[in-house]
């Protein structure tokens, strides 16, 4: 199914409240993340309507015809190499969420100022 820009932007934003990722911070990414799904699905689209050749015959400046990768193609996949690392970056894929909720629970280091403290009490 093919969704505009808008709608991806609900449909990510969901999926982020879902897992328990969602903060307003990352709006930004996910409006970047929503614009290239929706520029995706265009050009499957049109790889679609153009008959969905996963090759096509090519003509070089000296006239020789060769098959090569349909542009179209390649586009589509390189797209959707981009948009796996977005949503590893928002946690909604299992290794993404997984690094977000360990971050999460790791305790932030002690200050120096802290470990300073601790042994000046330490020596109470």
């Amino acid at each position: 199914m093919t969704m505009d820009s808008k709608q991806w932007k609900k449909k990510i934003k969901k999926a982020t409240e879902t897992v328990g990722t969602y903060q307003e911070s990352f709006d930004e990414v996910i409006n970047t993340l929503a614009d290239l799904l929706a520029e995706r699905d265009r050009v499957y689209d049109k790889y679609i309507e153009e008959g969905a050749e996963p090759l096509v015959l090519v003509t070089s400046d000296r006239g020789q015809e060769n098959m090569r990768d349909n542009p179209l193609l390649t586009t589509w996949r390189s797209i959707n190499r981009d948009v796996l690392q977005y949503w590893r970056d928002l946690g909604l894929t299992p290794a993404g969420l997984k690094k977000i909720m360990d971050d999460s629970m790791k305790q932030p280091e002690a200050s120096a100022l802290d470990k300073v403290l601790e042994k000046l009490e330490g020596k109470k």
